[in-house]
């Protein structure tokens, strides 16, 4: 027993310390973004006019002028060589979930022999990545390789090591996006355009409206070494086999506990180099199960949020491991216990010449309420019409696992409003409002819309879709993925959701209507379509499931079927008429899904089937043997009457594992033959349904075999680290 691996490697975890962590002395504020290209940091190495129209860029969208190119790059590369910086690289977000980069020195030949520090406008703004070597969907072949990754003067440069990191955009030779960043851009200006022509109903003076995007990213930490002593979650992120701990989250004394040394000493040390990148950290604490954390920061600017949110994720390994861990992102990767997501707190900001206005918030005047509603109301809207294709977008092969259980929300997108705002809905739906004799203008006959910022509502952990009292919480999305997927659809659906609000109104208006009248009459309109949206139960009960149907929302939960929503002519017509994305591109990312659906499945059965056969079955068969050597012992020592009592229990486990060693290996060969027969289907898309619907199933099969096996066969034999070690940190 000493020798087994498995026990020395839980024995070594257990005796690690936390690391002492070098704080910086200066206060967080200080050293706040010290590896970015700040705007203090452009004002500083950058010509005036050259700073000003940077500025006019970032803030008014503008269109980039190439012709400060190179200014701005010899500022940059000023900036970057006095910290210590040798390369750079365009920094990128491909259809892998994480983010690409090559790196290339700051080194010219300099005509005499030698060689010379140079980094020019061109090099900057674009570069040619190999297109085909990502995913594309088809879009480029292996012999039409070019692709171009140009520069997003919105998001700030920023070192790490010895490298400056410049974040870009991912398109192909024939100009399609190849990556998330791309339409995530568009869709923001959909959405920022759009919702600033509705703000004109109720404003004079608002020059643009904002994105708001703030991520909650939960996590698991691992020992390294057992995370090293399990192959299924050295090559999957999840444990495809272990029986539950008898202790794991039932308790509730995880949740917002003391947090241990070790995670604090990482916690710290994470905090300090995100602050540094200039990710606002405001939140750390336990979440519900054993091992399991959260970050999140200060909400920000949707691009730039999601940029921090990759650049945290790719963060957070490196520390880990300089701390002895492991970070997973996975979100399930482990059974029987809360799953980890990344909640999307959205909300969009009004900017005016002297404030903001939070467009869903109340005010403290009725047409300012009125403008509280109208948001409200076209987010159920663009949630309503286009359910699916936000199930879609959060929808992966690891996000299925999660979805429906342990305080996830169900594979069901609906919204909760909470009571006081759903009464407030249905009264206006009633149209319980009058018109003023003599004057041609509607009196609302609802009450003054209390303030919202103080428990107004409930939470409802089973709503993937929530109004927390001045933003909507998109709860679905996985802690894996990049957050641009989920609010690519979602900015879309609302730019297309206020743009046809703004069209009927204006309709009416020119009809000579007035302009509160139109408003609520088309207000009621919506409250009545996009009722079906709300709901505010119990999110996981079979009668929300039928009802839900009944509804007309999508309860499918095959995740490649899922994904046909993208290509729904519903999703398609509103991806085009935004501008955001063309069918061509929707096919595509499509292909991707599916592909990437394939390919994480299949790996998955392949480590499966051999652990089953390499390690599952010979330690059982070894257990078995030992226990017949007991049996045969007992006959020899005993009468044949007393030996078959005394060996009644062993004979009884002898028997389980021969009938469960059969069985798994007989569901291995069943799945090898799934995999081959799925392999063979040409359409991707078939092929992903193939694998959902009989890969799938059978690994599910087989873990139960094994779970079974791992409570019969005795502790010191069985080499994989079990449950109770690896979530449990000391």
């Amino acid at each position: 027993m000493a020798n087994n691996l498995r026990f020395q490697v839980v024995e070594e975890a257990f005796k690690k310390k936390a690391l002492d962590v070098k704080v910086p002395t200066e206060r967080p504020s200080e050293y706040f973004g010290k590896y970015v290209f700040t705007r203090q940091k452009m004002y500083k190495y950058l010509p005036k006019d050259v700073y000003d129209k940077m500025i006019d860029v970032m803030d008014n969208g503008a269109r980039l002028d190439r012709s400060i190119a190179d200014a701005v790059a010899a500022g940059m590369k000023q900036w970057a060589m006095e910290m210590g910086v040798t390369h750079y690289t365009h920094w990128f977000q491909p259809l892998t979930e994480g983010t690409a980069e090559k790196h290339d020195a700051f080194v010219e030949h300099d005509g005499k022999g030698g060689m010379i520090e140079k980094f020019s406008g061109k090099l900057l703004v674009q570069q040619e990545p190999d297109a085909s070597s990502f995913p594309n969907g088809g879009i480029r072949n292996t012999f039409e390789a070019r692709g171009y990754s140009a520069w997003d003067p919105t998001s700030p440069v920023f070192i790490i090591d010895d490298t400056l990191c410049i974040p870009t955009i991912f398109i192909a030779y024939t100009g399609e996006a190849l990556d998330y960043k791309a339409p995530l851009l568009r869709a923001i200006h959909a959405v920022s355009s759009a919702a600033r022509n509705v703000c004109q109903l109720f404003y004079d003076d608002v020059t643009k409206v904002q994105v708001n995007l703030g991520w909650e990213q939960e996590y698991f930490l691992v020992d390294e070494g057992l995370y090293s002593a399990r192959p299924d979650l050295l090559m999957t992120g999840r444990t495809l086999m272990g029986h539950e701990s008898a202790k794991n989250q039932q308790m509730d004394d995880h949740y917002f506990g003391t947090i241990p040394d070790r995670v604090q000493a990482f916690m710290k040390d994470l905090e300090i180099q995100a602050l540094e990148l200039a990710i606002p950290c405001k939140t750390r604490h336990n979440e519900v199960a054993p091992n399991q954390f959260e970050l999140a920061p200060i909400f920000e600017e949707c691009n730039l949020a999601v940029d921090h949110n990759m650049l945290l994720m790719s963060l957070m390994k490196r520390v880990a491991r300089n701390h002895g861990f492991r970070v997973l992102l996975h979100e399930k990767p482990f059974d029987g216990i809360n799953g980890s997501g990344k909640h999307n707190n959205w909300s969009l900001t009004a900017e005016h010449s002297t404030h903001s206005t939070l467009l869903h918030a109340p005010g403290s005047t009725p047409e300012e309420n009125l403008r509280f509603v109208v948001f409200i109301v076209e987010t159920l809207m663009a949630v309503y019409r286009h359910n699916g294709l936000l199930k879609a977008s959060i929808m992966s092969a690891t996000n299925a696992h999660r979805l429906g259980g342990n305080e996830a929300p169900p594979a069901i997108i609906s919204s909760f409003l909470g009571t006081q705002l759903t009464e407030l809905l249905d009264h206006i739906e009633q149209g319980e409002f009058s018109e003023v004799k003599g004057k041609k203008s509607m009196e609302i006959d609802i009450p003054q819309i209390p303030d919202l910022i103080v428990d107004n509502t409930d939470r409802n952990r089973t709503s993937p879709f929530a109004f927390t009292g001045n933003r909507f919480e998109f709860r679905a999305p996985g802690s894996s993925v990049n957050c641009a997927s989920a609010m690519i659809a979602l900015n879309a659906a609302m730019a297309e959701a206020l743009t046809s609000f703004k069209e009927r109104v204006d309709g009416k208006i020119a009809a000579g209507e007035n302009k509160i009248a139109a408003i609520l009459e088309v207000l009621k309109d919506d409250i009545k379509t996009c009722k079906p949206i709300r709901f505010d139960g119990n999110g996981y009960s079979d009668e929300w499931v039928e009802e839900a149907a009944r509804r007309g929302l999508d309860v499918e939960r095959s995740c490649p079927v899922v994904f046909e929503h993208y290509l729904d002519e519903e999703s398609v017509s509103m991806f085009e008429s935004t501008k955001v994305m063309n069918r061509k591109e929707l096919e595509a990312r499509n292909e991707v899904k599916w592909e990437m659906y394939v390919k994480t499945v299949q790996i998955e059965a392949r480590v499966l089937g051999d652990l089953s056969m390499n390690h599952i079955i010979p330690v059982s068969t070894h257990y078995q043997s030992q226990l017949i050597k007991n049996v045969q012992g007992m006959n020899d020592v005993f009468t044949p009457e007393r030996a078959q009592r005394l060996s009644a229990r062993n004979m009884k486990l002898i028997e389980e594992i021969a009938e469960r060693t059969e069985r798994i290996e007989q569901l291995v060969e069943e799945l090898t033959d799934a995999r081959r027969v799925a392999n063979r289907i040409s359409d991707i898309h078939q092929r992903a349904i193939q694998y959902h619907d009989t890969v799938c199933p059978k690994m599910e099969a087989i873990r139960r075999e094994i779970d079974k096996l791992e409570m019969i066969v005795e502790d010191g034999l069985w080499t994989l680290p079990k449950y109770r070690e690896l979530l449990f940190i000391r």
